[in-house]
């Protein structure tokens, strides 16, 4: 069976805490941006609404045939500096990924890029020193398409959504033309993946295995609360100001972020000045102030509509308030197209 042309673009990203749809008005840009969703994990139900408002006509496959990003819980995105006389050794890179990032490597999909731009790093050339690994298990890769399609969708393309924030963060400084070096983070339950990015691209990468999970239990402590149960309830509704527990709550993440960023000032001589937290509930979203404050620097407030549309995608006006919104900045850089602009964001490449 022939499929048509695609006339429209569908683009999906699924995190912990949402799921983010949107249609457009072509598969590649230009394009504008013709209508967003958003519905709660496990909400089957509002998802396959979601999509049918999205797509009213089904496909032949009775999917939606999307670019789709994710963020699963064991992906690896790392930058490490390689040793170029080491390159064409048969078995340096599966070293670089058992003793750096205690993975095998033959049973994960690895890709290395080139960590200033996000382009496939050259192997046979060789020449530049700063990559970035970026991959997930390749277990988790049947599960993951095996999840999407049971809730309906089928990945055109199937993206590591931090590399795509990561990518569209660099061309935003860039864009911008701001030179601070910017932390970015992504906390999930068990781990925060921390990063140092600046318009020259990604600096530093670290994972940390600490997360939301492991405030809970001080929230517990510090509320008299009866078990970690009714803790983890209150922490995550909207019952409750936890501004005020900031710096306790975030005192032991803070602790590696304050090394990491230590180290990475002291190699550079540049000051981190801002901090970017991507992958927050809104009900957390002060978090992001807890961190920028304790740390003494500011929250990077993303205004993306002009940038978006030097990167060939328009917002209509009835959407225009989603550029400053941080939740969609993720969708939108899974939009943007490695060879649409000057700046090469990692997202294109994978």
């Amino acid at each position: 069976m022939m499929f048509s042309p695609a006339t429209k673009g569908y683009f999906v990203e699924l995190s912990e805490h949402a799921i983010l749809l949107a249609r457009t008005s072509a598969p590649v840009p230009p394009f504008t941006v013709e209508e967003v969703r958003e519905c709660e994990p496990g909400d089957t139900a509002a998802l396959a609404a979601a999509i049918a408002q999205l797509q009213p006509k089904k496909t032949p496959s009775g999917y939606l045939h999307a670019t789709i990003g994710v963020y699963p819980s064991k992906r690896v995105v790392r930058r490490h500096s390689l040793d170029l006389k080491r390159l064409k050794e048969p078995g340096y890179l599966a070293e670089v990924c058992s003793q750096q990032f205690r993975i095998e490597a033959e049973k994960h999909k690895i890709a290395v890029l080139n960590s200033a731009d996000g382009s496939d790093y050259d192997l046979a050339k060789g020449t530049q020193k700063e990559v970035l690994f970026c991959g997930l298990p390749t277990e988790d890769i049947e599960t993951t398409q095996r999840d999407l399609l049971g809730l309906g969708l089928y990945p055109e393309r199937l993206e590591l959504s931090t590399v795509a924030v990561l990518g569209s963060v660099v061309s935003y400084l860039e864009f911008t033309k701001s030179k601070m070096p910017t932390l970015v983070l992504e906390i999930g339950g068990d781990t925060t993946h921390s990063f140092i990015v600046t318009a020259n691209g990604l600096e530093t990468s670290r994972p940390i295995p600490q997360g939301l999970e492991s405030m809970v239990p001080i929230v517990q402590k510090e509320l008299g609360l009866k078990d970690e149960e009714s803790a983890k309830k209150l922490f995550y509704s909207n019952t409750f100001d936890f501004t005020g527990m900031g710096p306790l709550l975030t005192k032991r993440l803070l602790k590696e972020l304050q090394s990491s960023i230590g180290f990475y000032e002291v190699q550079t001589g540049q000051s981190v000045g801002q901090v970017l937290t991507t992958q927050l509930a809104p009900k957390l979203g002060w978090l992001d102030a807890a961190f920028a404050q304790a740390l003494g620097i500011t929250s990077l407030k993303i205004d993306a509509g002009a940038w978006l549309k030097a990167r060939n995608v328009t917002l209509p006006e009835n959407l225009a308030r989603l550029a400053q919104e941080v939740k969609w900045f993720g969708l939108f850089a899974l939009m943007s197209r490695y060879d649409s602009v000057h700046v090469a964001p990692a997202e294109e490449k994978k």
